[in-house]
């Protein structure tokens, strides 16, 4: 329909009376300026220029209609002097807009003199000195949009003609506006949609960092600059509580329109006024505007250095606890709004699980560190004090003991060590082990006699889950622990003879099962044995396979029981007192002679693990600076079947014949009751009695002197 007939449809001419040709051009012009407008603004401005010298005005006015608010919003006005507008948004009800916009029919007012219908609009056009006026509503076939009104100076100015002229101007207008606004929203939503994008990008790039960087400080710094490009800010850091100063807050990494910082340690704690230490100490966000800023102490805080006029820092929580706070500045004047708020509220969240996971891999590296250091250590404490690598003696026959080890450590021979119990067989492991090329790969251990036979199998060679009742997981056994090190396997002849044909296939073929499995296994350990039986015997009575026998004995080791090697026993109870001594934090400087020519008599039938015993009792009940050793407790016992050497006590230099072990301890146990009885004058009892001095009770030391005949001479 062309506009002739869309203005003839809408207000057909009245009387015949029809539009001025001027009216059918100035249209046109319209038109043409509405096409090339967008902006309602602009477009009222070139509006105006084409209806002036059409219809005479004065005065011209647009409202539109906010739905949300449910008001009448002035968005055009041009009237003489452009006085200040009071009325620039009010609600429609009781107005000749709204009266208007609600019946959807124009409102003429000949005369404004005579208007009383609409008090207020009559105010206004009294203001403006308006006499004649015209309103008309602005609609399209999709929504009311608002209403188009102009004036004049004079009264009775506008007649039917202009009246249908100008009604059609608001149906273009109207047109117009509702483009413009689509346009409007559409680039609301487009940029809101790029804004969505971006900050999805954001969180995108930042989830990237923390997956990517372990570094605390450069991660910190690679959010910090994201997230300043995203939300055009001068400003982002990331405060964090000072560890060697409590309830100091510093800026640990930021970066800014003058660079990254800060360089060093150098920065000072921030005021507790500041926007991070507040966030920090309530767990909420917290915007700060200029008057607020202005306030803090430019040296204390970081805002205020670089000029800062808004401000937002945000907790970092994670798990319930505030690790610090990201800080946001903008030299502008552009608050931080709500939904920015939220949206970095999401970026905190994700920062404070970067800082959470840095401060525990932190934590997690000095553990390591630490625990290397206590590995370090405890390995130099054992090789100190249990001597693994230098075994204490220096007698001929442990001597050529040590020989043998320094001979089969470099090969992989499996050595068979034999001995009595406490010789020091696994001592002797030990020192092979440290000495092979092995001694950086494990050391695994493994008593066959104090495994239930039914576990011992899975002991060597690991079972899989249900192997068996109660195998619940999957366990791996000691041969597959001691790959590429030593596997020392003590009281080897406690073996059963079942399980022996699988011992000696590890040792020929390198390879086993685990229990529940097909799956065959290789295994490169270096096999020690010991054992304090007589394999040999144990062979000829069917109690040990052969073939296992001569695939031990292949490099046997004998290690002297403590009888054969007296000459390192005052070494050993040396060292054993200076070991129980330290432990026990006490000082012990001699050993009384007496004391130390019996324990060398003594056979020790348990052998050096019987001497370590009883010098830790010793040590335990000597309160001097001498060692007192329970010599009472000793018990001459004949000597161990497997020695060919001495007996058990050295032979009297007078008789030739040794005399009873019982009767020298008796000797010596009488020489230090008198030598206490006499330091003590004579008293038994109390703090400086013997009885204290010897570490004894009372009544023990008073029963110990009947049955020597020593007279009590003082209780």
């Amino acid at each position: 329909m062309s506009l002739l007939s869309t203005m003839h449809a809408a207000y057909p001419p009245q009387h015949g009376q029809a539009l001025p040709e001027a009216g059918y051009q100035a249209l046109r012009r319209v038109s043409r300026a509405i096409a090339a407008h967008h902006d309602i603004k602009n477009l009222f401005r070139s509006l105006a220029d084409e209806l002036r010298p059409v219809v005479s005005f004065t005065f011209l006015r647009v409202f539109l209609y906010d739905q949300v608010h449910h008001l009448m919003r002035l968005h055009v006005s041009e009237a003489p002097g452009q006085p200040p507008e009071p009325f620039s948004e009010f609600p429609p009800e009781g107005t000749a807009v709204g009266w208007v916009f609600e019946r959807q029919e124009p409102l003429f007012i000949p005369d404004a003199e005579k208007e009383m219908r609409f008090p207020r609009l009559s105010g206004i056009l009294k203001e403006y000195g308006i006499r004649s006026h015209c309103t008309f509503p602005l609609t399209t076939a999709h929504r009311r949009l608002g209403t188009f009104a102009v004036g004049s100076d004079h009264p009775h100015a506008y007649s039917d003609e202009d009246c249908r002229f100008l009604a059609l101007v608001a149906d273009q207008i109207a047109v117009a506006i509702d483009d413009a606004l689509h346009r409007q929203a559409l680039q609301e939503a487009q940029s809101e949609l790029e804004l969505r994008n971006q900050r999805l990008q954001l969180l995108l790039d930042v989830n990237n960092s923390i997956a990517s960087n372990l570094d605390l400080r450069e991660l910190l710094l690679a959010i910090s600059s994201n997230v300043r490009r995203v939300m055009h800010a001068e400003f982002v850091g990331v405060a964090l509580p000072d560890p060697a100063i409590e309830g100091c807050l510093r800026g640990y990494a930021f970066e800014s329109t003058e660079g990254r910082g800060p360089q060093g340690p150098q920065a000072q704690c921030m005021n507790d006024q500041s926007g991070p230490a507040i966030a920090f100490r309530t767990g909420k966000p917290v915007v700060l505007h200029a008057d607020s800023l202005a306030k803090l102490p430019s040296d204390t805080d970081d805002f205020r250095k670089l000029g800062m006029k808004e401000a937002c820092s945000l907790p970092l929580i994670s798990r319930g606890r505030v690790l610090g706070s990201l800080d946001l500045g903008r030299t502008r004047d552009a608050p931080f709004t709500q939904d920015e708020v939220e949206f970095l509220t999401q970026i905190g969240n994700q920062v404070a699980i970067a800082v959470d996971n840095a401060i525990a891999y932190g934590q997690i590296a000095d553990l390591k560190n630490e625990l290397a250091q206590e590995k370090i250590y405890l390995e130099s404490e054992i090789r100190s004090e249990m001597n693994f690598a230098d075994i204490v003696g220096n007698s001929p026959a442990i001597r050529a003991v040590l020989g043998q080890v320094e001979t089969v450590a470099p090969s992989d021979s499996t050595v068979l060590l034999l001995g009595e119990t406490g010789t020091g067989k696994e001592l002797m492991a030990r020192a092979i082990h440290e000495r092979s090329r092995r001694q950086s790969h494990a050391f695994v251990k493994l008593n066959c006699a104090a495994i239930p036979m039914g576990l011992l199998e899975s002991e060597m060679f690991g079972h899989e889950r249900g192997a068996f009742t109660g195998a619940v997981a999957q366990r791996v056994g000691r041969f597959e622990l001691a790959h590429g090190g030593t596997i020392f396997l003590d009281e080897i002849g406690e073996i059963p003879l079942e399980l022996q044909p699988k011992l000696l296939r590890v040792l020929q073929e390198r390879e086993f099962e685990r229990l529940g499995s097909s799956r065959t296994l290789y295994t490169d350990a270096r096999l020690i044995a010991a054992t304090n039986c007589d394999l040999q015997g144990m062979v000829d009575e069917k109690k040990f396979r052969a073939d296992l026998y001569y695939r031990l004995n292949v490099f046997p080791v004998f290690i002297p029981p403590l009888r054969e090697r007296r000459e390192d026993i005052p070494m050993l109870v040396s060292h054993f007192t200076q070991l129980f001594a330290h432990r026990v934090n006490k000082k012990i400087e001699t050993v009384a002679s007496e004391t130390m020519n019996a324990l060398v008599r003594y056979a020790w039938p348990g052998n050096i693990r019987e001497l370590q015993n009883v010098i830790e009792r010793a040590v335990l009940i000597s309160n001097g600076p001498v060692l007192k050793v329970p010599l009472s407790d000793l018990k001459s016992r004949p000597a161990a079947p497997h020695s060919t050497q001495a007996p058990a006590i050295e032979p009297s230099p007078a008789s030739g014949e040794p005399p009873p072990m019982r009767d020298v301890l008796e000797d010596v146990e009488r020489k230090q009751i008198l030598a206490a009885l006499e330091q003590s004058h004579g008293v038994v009892a109390g703090p400086n009695g013997a009885a204290a001095r010897l570490g004894l009770k009372r009544s023990t030391l008073q029963l110990r002197m009947k049955k020597l005949g020593i007279p009590s001479r003082r209780a």
